[in-house]
């Protein structure tokens, strides 16, 4: 590669964002270069989070029907697990998908460099391969170089007993203890996880409820579960120390109440969210601007301040999700080849891919209560879904908001099986700016989950069948 070329488009990073960059901008014919620290292409989602997590996940959801169905007399015994094969099978999803991207980028002739990227100027970037620094000029550079795991102060790092999302993800052993600091998305998934494989899982908590962003009505079945599968939950309450002994067991200090109890396990898994890469890019050699935790600015052009440079995904802020890294990616490679695009951020759904899964979109009602945004309520129970009884989640919702006025769709919510396939009629809606009665008229097939989205909007409208309601029959 000669460093006289100067190539239209430069995209550090190869997650969800960075290759959907990379591969918009020369379709639209740019030529492209692909950077990326790792050899293979995908980024952090599809080699050490989002895919290899679900591929686990999917176990614990298959051992939980089985255990639902010796209930209704049909019964497998106790599952056998065999972690070498899970493993196998787990690795040769991200292969298959590893290959697939990096045929793409073949086909679409986008040039890949493997390794570490950093900027020598507004124009320029020096990339540190196995053979040499290699100096990369570029007409506009799209920065997709996502996260990393935090990490406390008073945790060892780089120890085999203290695991991050990665290592967890590696499946080296199960440990017969495992205490998860950080009761978010992350440390819930993978609790399952290991707590299906045979693990007693404990969670500790900063806050005085899991998965904070979501309402309580709506992880309250997943918590009522939890409970069941988890040797203790501990909201409220402080990791103020961790101590590996010589023989690698971890001694954990909690305080809760003033009181500081110390607890001791085999593993601790660290997940208290994630830190953008910002500091491997040494944007001091730039005039980007990054605020005071580490994101760079980005306007809905995902522009930064440096005419030309653009930013994605994690790096880009809040929230750092995979689906919202691939819409920034599009935007930014549009927008490099002039085309009107921008960035929409008001139906970027979330979900918990636990059992049962979580799922919103859009405004929720902690949202609406701390910002004093008035709403309607369309409720659906799941106990009132034939589908859900037939699953065994009677205890799931659906529920979404509705402008008082306009009887628009402001969000929504859902908790059960599916409900992170589900969230998507809710998100298309809000999208869409429809209202309660183009999702009630919308036919729904029966017996499904979805029909529970029109439901929710039936209940609004008063047009319900299923449910009685006396205050509403119009």
């Amino acid at each position: 590669m000669s460093n006289t070329d100067i190539w239209d488009v430069v995209v550090i990073g190869s997650g969800p964002g960075g290759y959907a960059a990379a591969f918009r901008a020369s379709d639209l014919g740019k030529k492209v270069l692909l950077i990326d620290r790792d050899e293979k292409l995908g980024g952090v989602c599809l080699n050490r989070g989002c895919i290899p997590s679900k591929a686990l996940l999917h176990i614990v959801k298959i051992v939980n029907e089985t255990q639902h169905l010796s209930k209704v007399g049909v019964s497998f015994g106790d599952p056998k697990f065999d972690i070498e094969k899970i493993r196998i099978h787990k690795n040769k999803i991200i292969s298959q998908l590893n290959g697939g991207i990096s045929q793409l980028a073949k086909a679409r002739k986008v040039s890949v460099l493997s390794g570490k990227a950093s900027f020598a100027t507004n124009s320029e970037v020096l990339v540190e391969t196995k053979e040499g620094d290699e100096k990369i000029k570029f007409k506009n550079c799209i920065i997709a170089s996502g996260s990393s795991s935090s990490m406390l102060p008073n945790v060892p790092q780089n120890h085999p007993s203290i695991l991050t999302s990665k290592t967890a993800l590696d499946l080296e052993s199960v440990p017969k203890s495992l205490l998860i600091i950080g009761g978010g998305i992350i440390g819930l998934e993978l609790g399952q996880v290991y707590s299906t494989l045979g693990s007693s899982v404990s969670v500790v908590e900063y806050m005085s409820s899991l998965v904070p962003g979501a309402d309580d009505d709506i992880t309250k079945p997943l918590i009522r579960k939890l409970k069941k599968q988890f040797k203790s939950i501990m909201l409220s309450s402080k990791v103020t120390n961790v101590d590996v002994g010589t023989e690698g067991e971890v001694k954990v200090s909690i305080e809760k109440n003033n009181e500081t109890k110390e607890h001791t396990y085999e593993k601790v898994l660290i997940a208290v969210g994630r830190k953008p890469n910002t500091g491997l890019l040494q944007l001091e050699n730039t005039d980007v601007e990054v605020n005071d935790k580490g994101f760079i600015i980005v306007d809905e052009y995902q522009k930064t301040s440096v005419n030309g440079i653009f930013a994605i995904g994690d790096i880009a802020g809040n929230p750092m999700l995979a689906h919202k890294a691939t819409h920034e990616g599009k935007v930014a490679a549009e927008v490099c080849a002039g085309l009107p695009a921008a960035m929409d951020t008001k139906a970027i759904p979330s979900v918990v891919y636990t059992d049962p899964e979580i799922a919103w979109v859009g405004l929720t009602e902690k949202e609406a209560a701390d910002k004093e945004i008035p709403y309607e309520l369309g409720d659906f129970p799941w106990s009132a879904s034939g589908k859900a009884m037939i699953l065994n989640a009677s205890q799931g919702k659906t529920k979404i908001l509705f402008d008082p006025e306009t009887k628009k769709v402001l969000g929504g919510a859902i908790v059960g099986p599916v409900a992170g396939d589900l969230i998507s009629e809710v998100s298309l809606a809000l999208e869409m700016g429809s209202d309660a009665e183009d999702l009630a008229l919308t036919v729904h097939p029966h017996p499904t989950l979805g029909e529970t989205v029109g439901a929710a909007a039936e209940v609004l409208e008063g047009t319900m069948t299923d449910l009685f309601s006396p205050l509403k029959r119009n």
